[in-house]
């Protein structure tokens, strides 16, 4: 595809969602990810439309984008906190009320573990449990070895599990 409009604009649609998911989960505010994700998405076209053949692998240069403005974005707050535990509730809106609530406090014990997390485990599980990455896609995007990205998820798990099962 000759024109890099159209060749970005399949990258845009491609990973929107993601990199909007992993923004939001970060600042835990839907203005402040909707500007960091078109700041990505617009750092990356004015690398792209330069040369395209810069970027080898799209989703992991839009996802080193998007961790540095985050970074960026709390350097500039003075934050040390990468994620609120008061993220917006995500519930079924059908479910009766006792559901809602059994919902409510698991989401509320996994997201105040996973905040407890913080930096590249909390990463590593976005990437692949929410993102739905593969270790080597995970491992091309943080520069490391797949067995190491093994291991840090390995970890990541645990560390979460046993955050959660002291909150349960």
């Amino acid at each position: 595809m000759k024109n890099p409009q159209k060749k970005f604009s399949k990258i845009y649609d491609k990973y929107i969602n993601k990199i909007y998911r992993f923004i939001f989960l970060k600042v835990n505010s839907l203005d402040i990810a909707e500007d960091l994700c078109s700041e990505t998405f617009l750092k990356g076209w004015q690398v792209f439309k330069e040369d395209s053949n810069k970027i080898e692998n799209p989703q992991a240069f839009l996802y080193q984008i998007a961790r540095n403005l985050v970074i960026d974005h709390y350097r500039e707050k003075g934050r040390t906190n990468f994620v609120s535990p008061e993220i917006v509730p995500i519930v079924d809106p059908n479910p009766g009320v006792e559901e809602k609530m059994a919902l409510s406090s698991d989401i509320d014990n996994i997201r105040t573990a996973l905040v407890s997390l913080g930096g590249e485990y909390q990463d590593v599980i976005i990437y692949r449990y929410l993102d739905d990455l593969s270790i080597s896609e995970i491992a091309e995007m943080l520069n490391k070895s797949e067995g190491a990205v093994r291991v840090m998820l390995h970890r990541a798990l645990k560390a979460l599990r046993a955050t959660v099962n002291k909150t349960a």
